[in-house]
């Protein structure tokens, strides 16, 4: 499912709207069972790989996320068909180091939909699968923030950092950036910091290491996390 960016109703939400989003998510919350995702076998895992462009590193100080994209993987199959994407409206004028960098413009976000449409469309694509980020920490800080501050519901999915794939199957390289990470596995850079297309590429990067991992007999999550403890 590939979602345009202005696929959204403009205008505030109403209240009657609002109030079943909410009820959606912490119903979505409530029935999660994150718990049994640590057993899947990782072959088996259905994973939503995602990224964030955001105006800043800090949403308790005003930064704001200003697009989002998503993809499905089942295990090394990259579901390219079953994706989504969308631009989120910016309360303030973008700093011109974030328009050189993401490529977008004031222009291109003013009539986007805004956070709290376009997080609640997200989290209707993502269900209860686990979460796969590159460095996953800046998404994990501003997902956290804004369902609380939105929802008032908690953030509760799995969200798996794709370092500790790295640091498992591949102890000896030190891959920090998406580049390197890009590089080293001979995976073609394109539409860096586009949030659709660095999710493609993590995508690229978790198929990739779901096969490595499986090689070195890491089946699950389990396996993964308890490796990772013991170093």
């Amino acid at each position: 499912m590939t979602l345009d960016p202005f696929f959204f109703m403009k205008g505030k939400l109403g209240a009657s709207q609002s109030q079943q989003q909410v009820a959606y998510l912490r119903q979505l919350q409530r029935e999660m069972r994150v718990e049994e995702t640590l057993n899947i076998p990782l072959s088996d895992l259905n994973v939503i790989v995602f990224d964030i462009e955001t105006t800043g590193f800090y949403p308790d100080q005003g930064d704001q996320i200003i697009s989002i994209g998503a993809i499905k993987v089942k295990g090394e199959v990259i579901k390219e068909e079953d994706s989504f994407y969308s631009l989120v409206k910016c309360e303030k004028p973008l700093k011109d180091e974030i328009t050189s960098l993401t490529g977008l413009s004031n222009e291109d976000l003013k009539d986007a939909p805004p956070l709290s449409e376009v997080l609640f469309q997200f989290f209707r694509f993502v269900e209860d699968f686990t979460l796969v980020a590159h460095h996953a920490n800046h998404e994990k800080n501003f997902l956290q923030h804004a369902s609380w501050k939105l929802y008032r519901a908690p953030f509760k999915h799995r969200l798996v950092d794709m370092s500790f794939l790295y640091r498992m199957a591949d102890p000896g390289c030190k891959l920090v950036t998406l580049d390197e990470c890009c590089e080293y596995n001979g995976i073609p850079i394109f539409g860096r910091h586009h949030a659709l297309y660095d999710a493609k590429l993590t995508a690229e990067l978790w198929s990739r290491y779901v096969k490595k991992l499986k090689d070195i007999g890491c089946e699950s999550l389990k396996d993964l996390y308890e490796e990772i403890a013991k170093g």
